[in-house]
């Protein structure tokens, strides 16, 4: 009996590198992004020379290509710091895995004294030996992705930035990433005063960069003629239309892919994109909520759960509007899940700010009340279904 492995690795692919469409792969070249590339460079070149960059924010969607970017940037720092035996040092720090200043600084160190274990060391201390290691002239530039995860942000930023008083020879700067433009606003202004930093915003692809960032990948993940050029048009063309990320067009044409080696065409249409449609929304869904701030999750999740509760609105003349929800009593359920969490409880101000991206990332449709209701609100109704979105949500903020 033949291996089951080896039976489906001779199975003929229309993948040449599987890798090379995954949303994980980092290329080689990043078009449509050369400015920011260029800026981020002239930011951080003072540290080749001894004296320490700005801080920096890095706001825009998710898929927007800051990460990416910023990876690419590092790369040739660390590699002409190697060469001409420098003292700028980067290192990356995944916000969502390590959510505090405690877990951000232990992790900030191992890099830097890779065969010590500070776990149980108090933060003043740990955060001493970051200094320590600064003093010998090293510029380290701190790479915190999804910063606004960090639970205890305004004390990280604060500490981090006033370090740099105490230390004579060397230097920590910050590059924070997020997805959300106003999380900056939330900070202490003692804080924000400590920051001196520059910002810069990612815009959305449109359909024709997709377009062309999709056909750079299709010469290196498949085979040569197994993809049409309607394919690619129909998924830059649905990832525009829906976030103008990078990442949905990359995925859709990977699980399109999947769905044609599976048939008997061995070739991907539109009719596989449309396919793969069906299936990348629930890891679009995801992947959008999942890099939301844990205050905009809530709300998600206030409007989740009373759509799955209430049958919609009444209007006067006796009609029922199906899943729609007054702005109201959102915000008052809302409310409720914030202090069962034990969470802060933001203002009515910050909400609406919340309500509005939420509904540019297209999870929730809005509308001013008009004829049969009473008074002058705004209608919020779900753009996905309320068991889905809680589902997700229930992962995310029990973790």
């Amino acid at each position: 009996m033949a291996n089951l492995f080896e039976k489906e690795l001779q199975k003929e692919s229309i993948f040449k590198d599987r890798d090379a469409i995954s949303q994980h792969y980092f290329p080689k070249e990043l078009p449509f992004r050369e400015k920011q590339i260029s800026e981020i460079t002239k930011i951080l070149a003072p540290s080749l020379k001894g004296k320490k960059p700005d801080n920096l924010f890095l706001y825009g969607k998710v898929g927007t290509g800051k990460t990416t970017v910023t990876f690419h940037v590092m790369k040739d720092l660390e590699e002409f710091t190697q060469k001409n035996q420098g003292k700028a040092v980067c290192n990356y720090i995944n916000c969502r895995n390590h959510n505090s200043k405690y877990k951000v600084l232990i992790k900030a160190v191992k890099k830097f004294f890779p065969e010590k274990n500070f776990i149980g060391y108090s933060a003043g201390f740990i955060q001493e030996k970051l200094m320590d290691y600064c003093s010998k002239e090293n510029q380290v530039i701190l790479i915190l992705d999804e910063i606004d995860k960090v639970k205890d942000l305004d004390e990280l930023i604060y500490s981090l930035s006033r370090s740099n008083d105490e230390i004579e020879k060397g230097s920590i700067s910050i590059i924070g990433i997020s997805n959300n433009l106003m999380f900056k606003e939330k900070l202490d202004p003692r804080t924000k005063s400590s920051l001196c930093e520059k910002e810069m915003i990612f815009p959305p692809y449109n359909a024709e960069e997709l377009r062309a960032i999709l056909n750079s990948r299709v010469k290196l993940a498949f085979i040569s003629g197994s993809v049409s050029d309607s394919a690619v048009n129909l998924a830059a063309a649905i990832a525009a239309q829906e976030s103008g990320d990078a990442r949905t067009a990359v995925m859709l044409l990977m699980r399109a892919g999947e769905i044609a080696e599976n048939s008997a065409s061995k070739k991907i249409t539109d009719l596989e994109v449309q396919k793969a449609k069906k299936k990348v929304e629930e890891d679009i869904i995801f992947n959008m909520i999942s890099t939301l701030p844990e205050q905009q999750q809530l709300v998600l999740k206030a409007i989740a759960l009373l759509s799955m509760s209430t049958k919609g609105i009444k209007k006067i003349t006796g009609q029922e509007e199906q899943g729609v929800l007054y702005s109201g009593e959102i915000y008052e359920k809302y409310k409720q899940l914030a202090l069962s969490l034990k969470e802060s409880v933001v203002s009515s101000r910050w909400y609406r700010q919340y309500i509005n991206e939420l509904e540019m990332y297209g999870l929730i449709l809005t509308s001013a009340s008009g004829p049969g209701i009473k008074g002058q609100t705004k209608l919020i109704k779900l753009g996905f279904p309320p068991e889905k979105i809680n589902s997700i949500l229930e992962n995310q903020l029990n973790k």
